[in-house]
């Protein structure tokens, strides 16, 4: 009986000769376009970080940086699931030349320069840009709310801070009454033979009573900080109008609310209320959208709960970034305001932002007006009616299909729920590394889709 033959199969074979990384993928694989694009970024504030000459040499920074942009782009933010990926991924090994640094390594590596990686966002903009990505014909912009890492039940209120603080300082000074006594009452009987040790619960009091006093401090200066922000935007807006203002009697030292919350894992995030009307501690993701190709043109993170203020700092992000500004730009109700109408007025930039929250349903069941435009309508009322038009309901609907699946994608498919690093700063660079990965992986596919129309065209 003839046995069906089969394909040799040695797995502990030796290779006469030694294989070629480049060979283990295929040519269309994107982790070849990674490697490409990332020695064409300018890492040179990485490379003048490592001073110092003595000690074993570090790492390659730019394998590093190919390992952690392939990393977040599928999804992989920690740094001991990297670890193992180098080990067991064909894709990782590739790109490190088969060098596996362990995860501390690799943690102290994106700490130390997540400055320098945040500001690769803006290459991979331009090199967008360049490809002819960026049309900005129209710019979505949106936020989304990032739960930092840290529970808001670690938060504690000003005012519950000073409750707290009156209840330790009275249970150490009682506690310290206590053994005062103790101590006389021993010496006494024993002499000075017998010692005192501190009592875990006064321990713990005082490890609490250092924390609280240090969260109220900076929930104090922070107090300080916002009134001399107001002061210095109510100059400016007096300035801009050719008028001069006169510096309010606020008080010396302007004291938080009791109702103001600082958060004792993570200071600098903010209890904010996401889509689904829940309380996290977290920070405001920006983003803005070009939505014909749906590169990322702008992005940002802060601890600012309210969207209307980010408005035209992603508008002044898009012209840095590209170097002009867009045609249209359409954000939901939160980003309305008169001013931030008035400013893209000045800048030549076409609005659609509803003044009001609008339902799904009621914005399909509504009529298009009739009728030329009434004389003497408002800012407000003008926009409504602009929005309820034919093309105002085609153009504000671009927000749909352009910015609201990006911020899908990098929630979901990158597993951008929860923020890994604490601290505004590094917060801030997880959210814009992640867009930099996401707008790579825009142009691997570009570039796919053009070698494939390519062959297409020469067979």
């Amino acid at each position: 009986m003839n046995r069906k033959k089969f394909r040799d199969y040695q797995p502990h074979q030796l290779m006469i000769l030694p294989p070629a990384l480049d060979e283990w993928l295929p040519e269309d694989h994107p982790v070849h376009f990674i490697s490409q694009v990332v020695d064409q970024f300018d890492l040179s504030a990485v490379y003048n970080d490592y001073t110092e000459r003595r000690g074993q040499p570090p790492y390659e920074p730019r394998m590093m940086v190919k390992v952690w942009v392939y990393a977040y782009m599928r999804g992989i933010r920690s740094s001991r699931r990297l670890e193992r990926a180098l080990y067991e991924d064909v894709g990782f090994r590739v790109l490190a030349a088969n060098q596996q640094p362990d995860h501390w390594t690799l943690s102290n590596f994106r700490r130390r320069h997540h400055e320098a990686l945040a500001r690769l966002f803006v290459q991979s903009v331009r090199l967008a840009q360049e490809a002819g990505l960026v049309k900005l014909r129209h710019v979505a912009v949106d936020g989304t709310k990032l739960k930092a890492y840290a529970s808001k039940h670690s938060a504690m209120s000003y005012g519950r801070m000073k409750e707290e603080e009156r209840r330790l300082t009275e249970e150490i000074r009682r506690y310290l009454e206590e053994v005062e006594a103790n101590d006389r009452a021993e010496d006494d009987e024993h002499g000075s033979d017998s010692g005192w040790r501190l009592p875990p619960e006064l321990a713990t009091a005082e490890k609490r009573l250092k924390a609280i006093q240090a969260a109220k401090a900076r929930l104090e200066q922070r107090a300080r900080a916002e009134a001399e922000a107001k002061e210095a935007a109510r100059e400016a807006e007096a300035a801009k109008k050719g008028r001069r203002s006169r510096r309010k009697q606020a008080p010396s030292d302007p004291l938080p609310a009791d109702k103001d919350q600082i958060n004792f894992t993570d200071p600098e995030s903010r209890i904010l209320r996401s889509a689904d009307k829940a309380f996290i501690q977290g920070y405001n993701a920006q983003l803005a959208v070009d939505a014909e190709t749906h590169v990322i043109v702008a992005a940002d993170l802060t601890n600012q709960a309210a969207d209307a203020p980010h408005l035209l700092g992603q508008l002044q992000q898009v012209e840095v970034n590209t170097g002009c500004h867009p045609r249209e730009l359409s954000a939901d109700a939160g980003y309305y305001s008169d001013a931030n109408l008035q400013a893209l007025e000045e800048r030549g930039v076409e609005a659609f932002i509803p003044p009001d929250k609008i339902r799904h349903t009621e914005w399909r069941q509504r009529q298009p007006p009739r009728g030329r435009m009434p004389k003497h309508m408002t800012a407000r009322d003008r926009m409504r009616r602009k929005l309820r038009t034919v093309r105002g309901r085609r153009r504000y609907k671009l927000r749909q299909c352009s910015v609201e699946p990006v911020i899908g994608h990098l929630k979901e498919a990158m597993g951008l729920r929860q923020l890994l690093l604490r601290g505004l700063s590094k917060a801030r660079f997880e959210w814009l590394f992640s867009c930099t990965a996401f707008n790579l992986m825009k142009l691997w596919r570009h570039h796919a889709l053009a070698r494939r129309m390519e062959a297409i065209a020469t067979s």
